[in-house]
């Protein structure tokens, strides 16, 4: 024990504070580590996994030195402050070393936050941030704003920091990245919703998730402008809890006390901070959730300062989302609709309410600790067969198998999954990839997963 002691002692004393090192070296890790190199840290990149040939030739540029593969405790341990990707979990063994040292653990995020005074518009949710950020920053780009994407989208806020200067950053968050963000500050914060996602990187408690979603709000002042989806339960439950400073602007579906966006008679209305009204059909998105979405990014606009003029246009010719609910063909008269974003339930269940012809649902992957009797109702309603696409699919056995559907197990790839769902199909129906899960059994990630999705449709 005595030994233990002194060696945590003289790890503590070999820390130095003009040393960062950034863990993981994807486009969060790259770009801090860029952005710490400029700043004239002594910088280091430690990643357990293969680096991608264009982070080795960003870092290799700026004269960063790394390594991949496997992580050096001794390079590692005496960082004065480390940069964690939120990809790496919070428990992970090394992580949980640098903790007992008292090590600083922030986000690129919080460490991009430091060298800035651009005006931050933040997003995060469960379901819609994507769609919500991408919105965000097509209206201010059309309004001729000098704005930059970052986050889950985009490119990293550290590199862009570092290399450019932006008036206004759109930034996608995820509750990974919240975590590890304590000084930072979103001018306008938008919460689009809480649903039960990534419980396994929180110890399948909803309150800690809640928690992390609701960092956002941290360090808003009264200048600053909250907001969020008023109908959802979650968020009206755990408002008050939060002190918050920030003024709010609610939004839903239709008007009702207290709610300064929604739809009334066809036209979606806006009470504060000024006032904008426009015909619902002129929305260039559709769908329930995708009102939602547009509420959204037009109250920020608002409160940015943009005219009515381009937050019309920008709302009503907006191309929409790459992998959410991405119509890729019609084969044999069956339709084909790439939602490989759909990463949680209440995502398959917004996909599924928008359907309207019989569906086949390709869903599956790595489950989080997914409670799918949300989608039950729904499943029964809209589909007429299903495809279970996984490395591990007893738990959809378990709970979808009783409601007598046809199935298609499928353990190997994507182009058996579309084969099968094809088969399945009758002309006049749709095929849905909307997995409910992450895609990290058979794919890169949900990209790789669509795109699979969209290659395989195209050659059958």
């Amino acid at each position: 024990m005595q030994k233990e002691m002194e060696n945590d002692n003289n790890l503590k004393e070999s820390r130095q504070p003009g040393r960062i090192v950034v863990l993981g070296a994807g486009e969060s890790g790259a770009g801090a580590a860029v952005l710490a190199k400029l700043k004239g840290f002594d910088t280091f990149v430690s990643d357990a996994s293969t680096i991608k040939e264009k982070y080795k030739a960003q870092m290799d540029k700026y004269g960063i030195a790394w390594e991949e593969g496997h992580h050096t405790e001794a390079l590692i341990l005496n960082a004065g402050e480390v940069v964690k990707s939120p990809g790496v979990p919070n428990d992970a063994p090394l992580v949980l070393k640098l903790k007992a040292l008292g090590t600083p653990i922030i986000s690129e995020i919080e460490f991009a936050g430091r060298y800035t005074d651009a005006k931050m518009v933040c997003i995060t949710g469960s379901n819609g941030k994507t769609t919500t950020t991408s919105l965000i920053y097509h209206i201010f780009k059309s309004a001729g704003l000098d704005v930059g994407l970052a986050g889950n989208i985009g490119s990293s806020l550290a590199l862009q920091v570092a290399t450019t200067h932006h008036d206004y950053y759109v930034i996608e968050l995820s509750s990974f990245q919240l975590d590890n963000m304590y000084a930072f500050r979103a001018n306008i914060a938008v919460l689009m919703n809480i649903t039960p996602d990534h419980l396994d990187r929180y110890d399948y408690s909803m309150q800690n998730y809640v928690d992390a979603k609701f960092r956002i709000t941290q360090n808003q002042t009264s200048e600053d402008a909250f907001i969020y989806w008023n109908d959802d339960p979650v968020i009206r439950r755990e408002l008050a809890k939060y002190g918050l400073k920030a003024r709010a602007y609610p939004f839903a579906a239709v008007k009702k006390e207290g709610v300064i966006a929604y739809v009334e008679e066809g036209e979606v209305k806006f009470d504060a901070p000024i006032a904008f009204n426009m015909e619902q059909e002129e929305l260039a998105l559709c769908g329930t959730h995708n009102l939602y979405n547009s509420l959204a990014a037009g109250i920020s606009a608002k409160v940015a300062g943009i005219d009515n003029a381009y937050i019309r246009r920008a709302l009503s010719d907006f191309k929409g989302v790459e992998h959410r609910l991405e119509k890729v063909a019609t084969v044999g008269g069956v339709q084909f609709i790439n939602d490989s974003k759909a990463t949680n339930v209440n995502s398959c269940w917004y996909a599924l309410q928008s359907m309207t012809t019989p569906t086949v649902l390709i869903l599956g992957g790595k489950d989080k600790g997914n409670d799918y009797s949300e989608i039950e109702a729904l499943v029964r309603q809209k589909c007429t067969a299903l495809v279970y696409l996984g490395l591990h699919n007893e738990k959809l056995h378990q709970f979808f198998d009783a409601m007598g559907l046809p199935v298609a197990d499928v353990r190997t790839g994507m182009k058996e999954a579309v084969e099968a769902a094809y088969r399945l199909a009758r002309k006049g129906d749709t095929v849905l990839l909307s997995p409910c899960c992450s895609s990290f059994d058979l794919f890169q990630n949900y990209e790789d997963r669509g795109d699979q999705f969209k290659k395989y449709v195209r050659e059958l």
